[in-house]
């Protein structure tokens, strides 16, 4: 078996954790600095063409686990917002750029033995052929070189867009399907429940809906699986953009859910308004293929619907001139 970088760095993790402190960090910062040190940021004082090294070392290791990850959210629809998770994060980085440049940096030795968490994670993962362990454990290791070199307080000032970049990793397949069955079940529910109301007999028979002249299935594709998770993410960046307020930003992030659900049962009650009313193949044709664009800009709407009530109702006071109306200038 041809030994990989991985393996050969497992076999004498202490020793590799000696040298790359020694190496790559240098001493840490010793409680005698002086005032005027310990008052000005010292960013110029960080070894960024050692950070630069482990960086480039990051990225050999994790390069198939990351090409096989973009290959994912190029082929699988449920996870294509993959794409801009991280280019978000990046951005949520380049904003806040002025407040990270302020802080001291603060190295500590603990990061090592959260990189050395990270590879383990890594380990375990190609081992165990388990996707999710193998591409979260990036992550981790993220965390661990931030803080070897930064600090905990840097790790703390990026956690917002270093967490959000667990939006880019496609959950485990076991978790998938535990949610993905229910939101079927859910949707033939709510959807059996209204088409009567509009004049389409119809009986529901798990995720089945007996129509008078042919059968909807709710399968999984129909789930709202896909426009959950991309509403979700949506919703967070939405959020971080318009609003300076936490709780609201919560409030969108979990408002997305309901929503992506409502929108989901619109197109499946709109399949079948199609079928009873119209014409059952082009119910399942073009409008069947265009309903998902469809559903996420109704989604859009209620989502943006929901923010425009919350503004509404609790006025954010901290902007200049809320709550007051705007006078027109002539």
């Amino acid at each position: 078996m041809r030994a990989t970088p991985l393996s050969l760095m497992l076999k004498f993790p202490l020793g590799i954790l000696r040298v790359l402190a020694k190496e790559l960090v240098g001493p840490v910062a010793q409680p005698e600095a002086s005032a005027a040190s310990r008052e000005s940021p010292r960013l110029a004082s960080v070894p960024y063409w050692q950070l630069g090294v482990l960086a480039a070392l990051t990225l050999w290791v994790y390069w198939s686990t990351l090409t096989h990850l973009v290959g994912q959210w190029w082929t699988d629809p449920n996870f294509s917002h993959g794409f801009f998770v991280p280019l978000f994060s990046a951005f949520v980085i380049w904003q806040e750029r002025d407040r990270l440049a302020r802080l001291t940096p603060q190295p500590a030795w603990s990061g090592l033995a959260v990189i050395a968490l990270g590879l383990v994670e890594l380990m375990v993962g190609q081992m165990g052929a388990e996707l999710f362990l193998a591409r979260s454990s990036l992550l981790l290791l993220l965390a661990g070189i931030v803080i070897l070199f930064f600090g905990w307080n840097t790790l703390r000032a990026l956690f917002f867009p270093w967490a959000f970049l667990l939006l880019m990793i496609p959950i485990p397949s076991i978790i998938f399907n535990q949610i993905t069955f229910p939101l079927q079940l859910l949707a033939s529910r709510v959807s059996a429940s209204v088409l009567p109301l509009f004049g389409v007999p119809c009986f529901r028979d798990g995720n089945v809906i007996n129509l008078s002249s042919m059968a909807l299935e709710v399968a999984e594709a129909c789930s709202g699986i896909r426009s959950l998770m991309s509403l979700v993410t949506l919703a967070i960046i939405y959020g971080y953009l318009v609003d300076r307020r936490a709780w609201v930003r919560w409030a969108l992030a979990l408002a997305s859910v309901p929503i992506a659900v409502i929108a989901n049962s619109v197109r499946i009650i709109g399949t079948g308004l199609l079928v009873q009313y119209w014409d059952a193949e082009k119910a399942e044709g073009y409008f069947h293929a265009s309903w998902g664009w469809i559903i996420f800009v109704i989604s859009l709407l209620m989502l943006y619907a929901t923010h425009f009530l919350i503004r509404l109702l609790w006025p954010d006071k901290t902007m200049p001139g809320a709550g007051k109306p705007e006078k027109i200038r002539s």
